[in-house]
C-alpha cells in the first residue's frame, strides 16, 4: 500500500468544493484546540498532512474542503480562551510553540466565533437552551456554504432518555411538561438538526442514540456519525483481533491496562463516565472474535500524563495441539494529536456527504469509531475498504 501524501497543498480535485464550517462541541478542549491549531497550520502550509486520513492517495478527494475553506466556531461550557489553552498544549509538548504563534491570529478569530454551552440540569428549559443552541449553529451556517457539528466534549455517563423521548411528539410532550429528557450531547445533536447540520459524535457519550433525534433526522433529511473516535489502543485491536481469527487461534483472555492524564482522564475517573468508554472499546473486540473474551479492562486517570497516554495489552491464546502462548503490547500516544486529524477528516468527509445528498447513518465512516453506526463491522481492513469505496462513490456524484 502507498504511504499517504505528505504535502499540505491541496489536490486540484479540492477545488470548487465550497467553503465548510466546523462547529464543535466542546471547542476549548485540548482535542478541539489541537485541531483548531492544525487546521490553521495545514491552511498556511505550516505543517504537513501526516495523519489526515482524507490525504492518503488511495482516497478519492474529489470535492472535498480545501484546509484553507474550513472556518471553525463552537460551543463550550468553559472559558479560558484557546490562546491559554495552546499554551498549556505547548507546555505538556503536544504542539511546537513556534506554531502557535504563527497562528495566532487564527485562534483569536475562532475564539470570536465561540460561544457558551449548556449544562445538564442548569437550566429548567430543554427546548429554550436547544433552541439558543441551534441559533447560534445558524448564525455560524450563515457564513459558510455547509455545517458539521462535531462533538468533542467530555464523554457522558450512559443516559436514557426512555419513554421521554421515544418519539419526536414524546419529546416535544416532555419539554411542554418541563421536563429535561436529553442529556447534554443529545440536546447538542437536537440543536444541530434543527439547525440545518449533521451531528458527529466524537465520544461515547448518548448523542444521537435516541429515538426521537434519529426520527427528526430523518424528518430533516441529515446524515449523522459516529460514535467515539478510535484513535489508540483500540485502533491496534481493530488490526490485530482479525489477525487471531482468520489464523483460527483461540483468543482465551484480553486484558487491557489504560492509563489516562488530562481532562479526558480526569472525566474518566468518575465510574458511570468509565462505564461508557469500556463498553465501546470491549463490543468491538468480541464482534471481531466472534465470543465473549474474559479479562479486565481498566481506565485509569494519571494525572501527571497530561494529554498522553498509555495502554497495555496481555492477550493469552491457544494455537495447534493446545500449545498456550502469549502475546503483550504497549501503545504510548498523544490523544490529542491522535485524534485531531480525524476530526477534520470527518468534518471534509461529511461536509462532502451533505452535498451529495447523504442521510441517516454514514456507515462508510466507522472506519474512525469505536462503536460505529450503522455497521456492525469493526475489522480495520474491511472499514477501509468501504471507506474507499464510499468516498469514491461520493466523488463520482460531486463530479456529476
Amino acid at each position: 500500500m502507498a504511504s499517504p501524501s505528505t504535502s499540505s497543498a491541496p489536490r486540484p480535485s479540492d477545488a470548487g468544493a465550497g467553503s465548510l464550517g466546523i462547529w464543535f462541541v466542546g471547542a476549548r478542549g485540548s482535542l478541539a484546540t489541537t485541531a483548531t491549531i492544525g487546521l490553521a497550520a495545514l491552511a498556511g502550509r505550516l505543517t504537513d498532512e501526516t495523519g489526515c486520513v482524507t490525504a492518503h492517495p488511495d482516497l478519492d478527494g474529489r470535492g472535498l474542503a480545501a484546509w484553507g475553506d474550513i472556518v471553525v466556531g463552537g460551543h463550550d461550557v468553559g472559558t479560558v480562551p484557546l490562546s491559554k489553552q495552546a499554551e498549556r498544549l505547548v507546555a505538556g509538548g503536544v504542539v511546537p510553540g513556534v506554531l502557535v504563534q504563527q497562528v495566532g491570529p487564527d485562534l483569536e478569530a475562532t475564539e470570536a466565533r465561540l460561544r457558551a454551552g449548556v449544562r445538564l440540569g442548569e437550566s429548567a428549559d430543554q427546548r429554550a437552551d436547544v433552541e439558543r443552541l441551534a441559533a447560534d449553529i445558524r448564525e455560524f451556517a450563515a457564513t459558510v456554504d455547509r455545517v458539521v457539528v462535531i462533538d468533542v466534549s467530555s464523554t457522558e455517563p450512559p443516559h436514557d432518555a426512555g419513554a421521554d423521548a421515544a418519539t419526536w411528539a414524546d419529546l416535544e410532550a416532555a419539554w411542554g411538561a418541563g421536563r429535561a429528557p436529553l442529556s447534554p450531547s443529545s440536546a447538542y445533536a437536537c440543536a444541530a438538526l434543527l439547525a440545518g447540520a449533521p451531528y458527529v459524535s466524537f465520544t461515547p457519550s448518548p448523542g444521537m442514540d435516541v429515538p426521537a433525534l434519529r426520527e427528526l433526522a430523518d424528518r430533516c433529511g441529515l446524515p449523522f456519525a459516529g460514535s467515539d473516535g478510535k484513535t489508540g489502543e483500540t485502533l491496534v485491536k481493530s488490526a490485530l483481533a482479525p489477525m487471531f481469527s482468520t489464523r483460527s487461534l483461540a483468543v482465551r483472555s484480553w486484558t487491557s491496562i489504560n492509563l489516562l492524564g488530562g481532562g479526558d482522564g480526569s472525566t474518566l475517573s468518575d465510574p458511570a463516565a468509565r462505564s461508557s468508554k469500556t463498553g465501546t472499546k470491549r463490543s468491538g473486540l468480541e464482534a471481531m472474535l466472534g465470543h465473549e473474551v474474559p479479562g479486565p479492562m481498566h481506565i485509569d486517570y494519571v494525572e501527571d500524563l497530561g494529554d498522553w497516554k498509555t495502554a497495555w495489552d496481555h492477550i493469552r491464546f491457544d494455537g495447534f495441539l493446545g500449545t498456550r502462548m502469549t502475546m503483550h503490547f504497549t501503545w504510548e500516544g498523544c490523544d490529542s494529536a491522535l485524534a485531531a486529524p480525524l476530526v477534520l477528516d470527518l468534518a471534509r468527509l461529511t461536509g462532502r456527504a451533505v452535498a451529495v445528498g447523504e442521510t441517516g447513518p454514514l456507515a462508510a465512516l466507522g472506519f474512525f469509531f469505536k462503536s460505529p453506526l450503522g455497521s456492525q463491522e469493526h475489522r480495520l481492513a474491511q472499514q477501509w475498504e468501504t471507506l474507499l469505496a464510499w468516498s469514491h462513490e461520493c466523488a463520482e456524484r460531486v463530479s456529476g
